[in-house]
């Protein structure tokens, strides 16, 4: 009996220490999630700011040692003959950049540059090119107009792309770049101008990029667009097959031919049939050349062959018609100084070469004693290709990391031919030398002072002075990995 009174309040005993617990229970949690909110997410949050600064070191450590086999590359590149466009692999680029993410052995690059160009001209060159100096383009005779001009342009601007990736053994690499430099029918316009569109697969390359029988190491680092007038300087398409060797390396191609066909004096005796010549290319022109790079610079030795043809349009067989053999040879060399210096030298010579070189000349001209037969038949004189000579000495000093110049002569004196007019060109010169100022790899700015001058067949002679600042700001995808 006595248990059965002292049950029932045992029951709402019991009952009220399990309330008690568990309401214990549940402010348990309360009370270290203050704990947590004073003390631990303080801790928390210092070494999730100290992982951070780990991972920015990291990255930016990461990055200067890119950076630097990135220099090592182009330093190898040189010294081995291989472009330096043409930089190898480079480290895998972060998801996050802002353009295609590379994997190892891969690579993509966006680039370019804005110029703005400011040329005040002591003289007058023809209008269509008065962006720029070319000794072809000065009077002899007459003028274009009044003396002084001024010129702002930005033409020079560029803008590329560039990939590479491994495919089956071989680095694939692909280029496209232009620029806004308006030659051929749009001279003298601010448009769109191909400058390279090809691509290589190990030895083999296809596309337009520099001619095998150019080498583009010996342009100095000058400001006027055209550059020396004496080198040979052509972009052409091209199928090409390369050898390289240690320091050496051979080349051969087959290329876009394209003949400059000078009629001479037959204007003179029947306009219409000077006005019907034509080129005549049936055949590629085959050019090759052997280079050798050293820690002093490199040598390159270059020939073409090339078969110069012409034809007459709206005649009976397409005559007279006919074709010669033109060739050349072309020896070029840098030659390195101190840490930075370099000497660009070159000379080349050859017959029907002048479409190759940077200003000048004729590929095929007319020679011989014009006679007139009674029938009233042009005959004595004949299509022979055109000799030439070309000479480079360029000087690039460096006065310290930002401050460089670069001074020198070159030109081009071609031997004209007996049937060519008084007006022919016969020689150009030029020469510059500058200041330029680069606080950062990709800002440059400078001046220039320019000279060239013409000399006709007939000896008339055209001069021109001027004065170049130019204002260079550049770009790559590289920057933002």
């Amino acid at each position: 009996m006595v248990s059965r009174t002292r049950r029932p309040v045992l029951r709402p005993a019991l009952a009220l220490g399990a309330a008690s617990l568990a309401l214990a229970a549940l402010a348990a949690p309360a009370a270290y999630a203050q704990t947590t909110d004073a003390d631990t997410l303080r801790q928390m949050r210092q070494e999730l700011d100290a992982l951070r600064a780990d991972q920015a070191a990291a990255k930016a450590a990461e990055q200067a040692r890119a950076r630097r086999m990135d220099a090592l590359a182009a330093q190898l590149a040189r010294a081995s003959g291989e472009s330096v466009v043409q930089t190898p692999p480079i480290e895998q680029i972060p998801a996050q950049a802002s353009f295609p993410r590379s994997d190892e052995g891969r690579k993509f690059e966006i680039y370019g540059f804005a110029q703005a160009d400011y040329v005040q001209d002591f003289k007058r060159v023809n209008p269509a090119w008065d962006d720029t100096l070319r000794p072809s383009r000065i009077p002899t005779t007459g003028d274009f107009g009044s003396n002084g001009q001024s010129i702002i342009s930005v033409r020079q601007s560029r803008f590329g792309v560039q990939a590479q990736q491994p495919v089956l053994g071989e680095d694939l690499y692909v280029k496209f770049e232009f620029d806004l430099f308006g030659v051929g029918v749009d001279e003298g316009q601010t448009t769109f101008r191909l400058r390279h569109a090809y691509g290589s697969w190990g030895p083999l390359l296809a596309g337009q990029t520099n001619s095998v029988f150019m080498d583009g190491d010996i342009f100095p680092n000058t400001i006027d667009y055209w550059g020396p007038a004496g080198m040979v300087f052509l972009r052409n398409p091209q199928v090409r097959y390369t050898f390289k060797s240690g320091g050496s390396q051979f080349a051969v191609a087959l290329e876009k031919p394209g003949n400059d066909i000078d009629p001479g004096n037959i204007r003179t005796f029947d306009e219409d049939l000077a006005g019907s010549i034509q080129n005549d290319e049936k055949l590629p022109d085959l050019t090759a050349h052997w280079r050798y790079a050293d820690d002093w610079g490199h040598v390159q030795l270059a020939g073409i062959l090339r078969r110069v043809g012409f034809d007459t349009t709206d005649t009976v067989g397409h005559e007279p018609k006919g074709h010669k053999m033109g060739w050349g040879l072309n020896l070029t060399s840098n030659i390195k100084l101190f840490e930075k210096d370099v000497i660009h030298l070159g000379v080349v010579y050859g017959e029907g070469i002048a479409s190759y070189m940077n200003d000048g000349g004729m590929d095929l001209g007319p020679k011989g004693q014009l006679v007139v037969l009674p029938d009233g038949t042009l005959t004595g004189v004949r299509a022979d290709v055109v000799p030439l000579l070309g000479l480079t000495a360029y000087y690039d000093h460096y006065w310290s990391d930002e401050w460089s110049s670069s001074i020198g002569w070159s030109q081009t004196k071609v031997d004209n031919l007996s049937f060519q007019a008084g007006d022919a060109f016969q020689t150009g010169q030029y020469a510059s030398v500058n200041l330029l100022w680069a606080p950062h790899k990709r800002i440059m700015m400078g001046g220039e002072f320019l000279w060239g001058q013409r000399e006709d067949n007939d000896g008339s002679k055209g001069e021109d002075a001027r004065l170049q600042f130019s204002f260079k700001y550049a770009f790559s995808s590289d920057d933002f990995r």
